[in-house]
């Protein structure tokens, strides 16, 4: 049985994942933010791992939020800011960013860029 590339890029891209999650852990005063990529959208959530739960999330795919950018790096740094503002709402000033074996650029730099310049440190 033949194995794609995709499935070697899947793979390695899990393997980075895991090595970022073991440096990388979200408390109540500083959470994780977590990012994820598909072909066509993009997801963003604010996660306590001490209690395990997910205290804000956004994505392009929110059926409440519409999104005024053309391309998807446009749409992703208006997701960032739209989540720093859930964040802020909920008294959430600081998180740790976790790109889950994503490369910083790109869609994942627009959104970090769009919760920085909404108000979120980290």
């Amino acid at each position: 049985m033949e194995k794609s590339v995709t499935f070697f890029r899947a793979k390695a891209r899990e393997r980075r994942r895991m090595a970022i999650r073991k440096k990388i852990h979200g408390t109540a005063e500083r959470p994780r933010l977590v990012v994820f990529r598909s072909l066509s959208n993009i997801y963003a959530q604010i996660i306590d791992d001490v209690e395990g739960k997910t205290l804000v999330a956004m994505s392009t795919k929110a059926k409440e939020e519409t999104f005024t950018g053309k391309t998807k790096t446009d749409k992703s740094f208006e997701v960032g800011e739209k989540l720093a503002k859930r964040a802020l709402d909920k008294g959430i000033t600081q998180v740790c960013f976790d790109r889950a074996g994503y490369k910083f650029h790109g869609r994942v730099k627009a959104l970090a860029d769009g919760a920085r310049k909404a108000g979120l440190n980290f």
